[in-house]
């Protein structure tokens, strides 16, 4: 058992369990990211937003122009791909009568890897229906900055950190 924060990146990111025995900032930011998505799914919900799961994977690869992971499915005999947006999903349900939806969820998108891209990663998107760009700049600045509120209350309010 390691007795300081690893440093190495290589097993910092393949024994993460290690990383985050011997590192409280990599804790850290595992609780931070937790509260960051509490806090845009009480703020969706608030504002009587509908929050829903999208398919994880598609007979045909759309969403998004980045190129998708395949899969093969036993049982249909047939290729899917891993989604890489919800986009449309949730589209289709506000032209189907739910005004207000969104999905907090996984992405997957088989690029390249370095400091600025990922494989899989985590969106937060909505929809509104009668709302314009104006509406939703509105929403995500005052979305952005109460999580800004809430993690200055976290750092130093007390609540950790």
């Amino acid at each position: 058992m390691p007795v300081r924060a690893l440093t190495n990146p290589e097993t910092r990111f393949r024994q993460r369990y290690l990383d985050l025995l011997t590192n409280p900032r990599t804790r850290n930011v595992f609780v931070i990211r937790a509260k960051i998505i509490q806090y845009v799914r009480r703020y969706l919900d608030n504002r009587q937003f509908l929050e829903v799961e999208t398919p994880m994977m598609n007979q045909l690869a759309g969403g998004a122009t980045a190129k998708p992971f395949e899969t093969w499915h036993n049982d249909l005999g047939q290729k899917l791909f891993m989604r890489v947006a919800p986009e449309l999903y949730l589209k289709m349900l506000v032209v189907g009568g739910v005004d207000r939806v969104y999905e907090i969820g996984r992405q997957f998108r088989n690029e390249c890897i370095d400091l600025t891209h990922n494989p899989e990663f985590t969106t937060c998107e909505f929809y509104q229906a009668y709302a314009d760009y104006n509406d939703l700049m509105d929403m995500t600045e005052e979305m952005i900055s109460g999580m800004v509120r809430l993690k200055f209350l976290f750092v130093w309010g007390g609540w950790g950190g």
